[in-house]
C-alpha cells in the first residue's frame, strides 16, 4: 500500500491494520480492514470524493484483492497545520 500511495507524493502516510477488530466478519476472509491517514499537496482544493478517488486509483487492484475495507482521512498539508494549531489529532 505504501508504495502505491507514493504516487500521490504524500508528506505523511499512516496505515493501520484494523482486521483483528473484524474477525468473523464475512468480508474479513477476502481482504483486510485498514484505516489510512494521508497528507498530500495533491489534495489541496479537491473535494473529499475526489481525494478518495485519487487514493483508490493509486491503490488499483489492491482494492479488489488485499483490501476489503478502507477508512480514508485524506487531507492537504494546510489542513493538517490547521488541525495541529487547533490541537486536533488526525
Amino acid at each position: 500500500m505504501q508504495q502505491r500511495l507514493a504516487l500521490l507524493n504524500p508528506q505523511r502516510v499512516e496505515i493501520m491494520d484494523d482486521s483483528k477488530q473484524h474477525a468473523g466478519h464475512e468480508g474479513a476472509k477476502s481482504g483486510g480492514h485498514f484505516s489510512l491517514v494521508i497528507v498530500a499537496p495533491a489534495f489541496l482544493g479537491k473535494t473529499m470524493l475526489a481525494r478518495h478517488r485519487m487514493v483508490y486509483d493509486s491503490l488499483g487492484d489492491l482494492m479488489r484483492t488485499t483490501i476489503h475495507a478502507l477508512t480514508i482521512n485524506a487531507i492537504s498539508p494546510d489542513e493538517e497545520r490547521h488541525c495541529v494549531l487547533n490541537s486536533r489529532r488526525i
